[in-house]
């Protein structure tokens, strides 16, 4: 199998695209800016979809369905948060079609059909569930409504990229509703660790917790909590984002309860996404010119074995040894595929898989059966070694944790050694054109020095750190007194 892939360093975005679809995991579809998720790249979004949905449960929360459309004047209850999706809403203004009288065999819209007013295809789901919590919620005794939904919502990008930006694409939504600010903080906080966890113990991705600044916050939050990562071309992604609400959604669709005194107050809102750009920044991390690497703990196959034969009578001893091994794999909860396909040469599979990412790949052949050893190989470093078969479950085992393990670190050394910290504007540009990462630069707190420095440079404030010493110092654009540095950096 050739797998012809650009390499990160000739062109990062051209290998990225490539990789994407070579491997299997989506393709652009027949609707400009919308992408078709195959078998095996909706098997990895599942099992993230699997590991995120158990995490929050284990957090109180429940999920439930709400509407596609949003009707217009609903969708504008809540003025910020209207104006800032505006230009990406996809609307529907009518409901039928009619046969074209000019044209015999195509449709045309009935002007007859026109809806009274007009829908919105959701961007977000802010609007919808508000609107229905005002009927879910009349006492202090229905609070904390904690809610998550897993949905697609539309969002009318004009330049697309498979996962990282289309038109539609999957996510899931938490909505809650508390009694007090303090609470509804905690869960914005809260949430924003559970996306931590889950990047860095299942991604193998190392994220930086921090607030979002005034000018990048979401549209009708007080605040939005995030975790960023790192790409290996030295470009952040924002892999995770919570947001507290405040009072904003529930004034806006009067969502009040009666507290303990009997008083009627407004409730307090939070909302947290994630979505397929996960999958995206999955790619981006970890994987390389030969094609994806994808940790364990997200691998939909995490060992594949390949028999090597010449004999029908070759294949059946192989596969009697293999057929014992796959159920010694599986009473550990352990993925494996039998690569037994008789159309394709190991060579061939080899590549496949390589370039499919899968952890561990065993091959065994005749001779392997007569020294009773079998030959391993790990994805991530390509680095081969002989086991003895009574060893192989638990080594294998043992392989698979240390692989996690190693994934996670080679991305945090990479990430720790791209921070870099800039005294002045010239230093800031020589690390951003040169070295590229996350620049630790003192900031005036101003959004015009913000915007400034973005048109200059294309380099936004990815994030506050949440662990952010109180170091005061001086603006690198404007010179002005600052309160502290955050993070700077090109962005996906």
């Amino acid at each position: 199998m050739s797998k012809n892939l650009t390499t990160r360093s000739e062109d990062y975005s051209k290998w990225y695209n490539e990789l994407v679809v070579k491997a299997d995991l989506a393709e652009n579809s027949g609707v400009r800016g919308c992408m078709v998720i195959k078998p095996y790249g909706y098997a990895i979004w599942e099992k993230m979809q699997a590991e995120l949905d158990r995490m929050f449960k284990e957090t109180g929360h429940s999920n439930a369905y709400f509407p596609l459309f949003v009707p217009k004047s609903m969708f504008e209850a809540e003025e910020k948060n209207a104006e800032g999706f505006a230009k990406e809403c996809a609307i529907v203004t009518h409901y039928r079609l009619k046969n074209d009288p000019d044209r015999p065999g195509k449709l045309m819209v009935d002007p007859n059909a026109k809806l009274e007013e007009e829908l919105i295809v959701r961007p977000t789901s802010e609007a919808i569930i508000w609107s229905t919590y005002k009927g879910w919620v009349q006492s202090y005794r229905d609070l904390p409504l904690l809610i998550n939904q897993w949905a697609n919502v539309v969002r009318w990008e004009m330049r697309t990229r498979l996962f990282l930006r289309t038109a539609e694409f999957l996510w899931q939504e938490g909505h809650t509703a508390h009694a007090t600010r303090t609470e509804a903080i905690e869960e914005s906080e809260k949430m924003m660790h559970v996306y931590a966890d889950f990047a860095e113990n299942f991604m193998a991705i190392p994220v930086i917790k921090g607030l979002k600044t005034e000018t990048e916050r979401f549209a009708g939050a007080e605040e939005t909590y995030c975790i960023e990562a790192l790409m290996q071309d030295g470009k952040a992604l924002q892999a995770g984002t919570s947001h507290f609400l405040g009072q904003n959604f529930a004034k806006a669709f009067d969502v009040k309860f009666a507290n303990q005194e009997g008083k009627q107050e407004h409730v307090w809102g939070t909302s947290w996404g994630v979505s397929t750009r996960l999958m995206g920044a999955l790619v981006m991390t970890h994987s390389d010119d030969n094609g994806l690497v994808l940790p364990p703990n997200l691998a939909p196959i995490q060992i594949v074995i390949v028999p090597i034969y010449k004999t029908d009578e070759e294949f059946a001893a192989i596969s009697e040894v293999v057929h014992t091994l796959v159920v010694q794999f599986k009473k550990l909860k352990l993925t494996v595929k039998f690569d037994d396909r008789t159309t394709q040469k190991p060579g061939f599979k080899f590549a496949e898989w390589e370039l499919k990412g899968v952890p561990v790949r065993i091959a065994i052949g005749p001779k392997d059966l007569e020294n009773g050893t079998f030959e391993v190989a790990r994805r991530d470093t390509l680095t081969k070694e002989v086991v003895l078969k009574d060893n192989i479950v638990d080594y294998i085992s043992d392989l698979l944790e240390q692989i996690q393990s190693d994934l996670f670190n080679k991305a945090l050394n990479y990430r720790n050694t791209h921070i870099t910290a800039v005294q002045n504007f010239d230093e800031f540009k020589e690390i951003l054109e040169n070295k590229g990462g996350f620049i630790s630069a003192h900031w005036d707190g101003t959004a015009e020095t913000e915007e400034k420095i973005k048109d200059l440079t294309k380099a936004t404030i990815r994030c506050i750190p949440l662990d952010r010493v109180g170091e005061e110092g001086i603006c690198v654009l404007t010179g002005a007194k600052s309160a502290g540095r955050v993070l700077f950096a090109k962005a996906y």
